[in-house]
């Protein structure tokens, strides 16, 4: 049985993520697309799957806001909240262009923590 220390060859790793990261999500996707071009638009399975994936949207960027890792934790609470907020605003502004949304939030988030890195290096 091939398992993750079979080789001790250093691209091994590598290629046992992606190998175990394409079986694992991939399959699931063409099941998706089989399936989901047979369900009409508005039909109840369709919007229940839509609800589930903005509801895990919402829930990954609430944590990564709340309850940040790494260098986000170094970003205050206020800025985080800040800058998520002008970015929906810039999004919904700019007719649900989600790049600007993007932009904004993130130019604000890296201006933030410049800002407060700065103050916290002045003081």
């Amino acid at each position: 049985m091939i398992s993750y220390q079979s080789f001790e060859a250093w691209w091994w790793p590598y290629v046992f993520i992606a190998i175990a990261g394409w079986l694992a999500t991939d399959i699931w996707r063409w099941l998706g697309v089989l399936i989901g071009n047979r369900l009409k638009q508005d039909s109840a399975a369709l919007t229940w799957v839509r609800s589930v994936a903005t509801a895990l949207l919402a829930a990954v960027i609430a944590k990564l806001v709340l309850y940040p890792v790494g260098e986000l934790q170094n970003v205050p609470v206020s800025v985080r909240l800040v800058a998520v907020a002008a970015g929906f605003a810039a999004f919904l502004i700019s007719g649900k262009r989600i790049w600007v949304g993007i932009a904004v939030a993130l130019g604000l988030l890296a201006g933030g923590q410049f800002l407060t890195g700065a103050l916290i290096d002045a003081g």
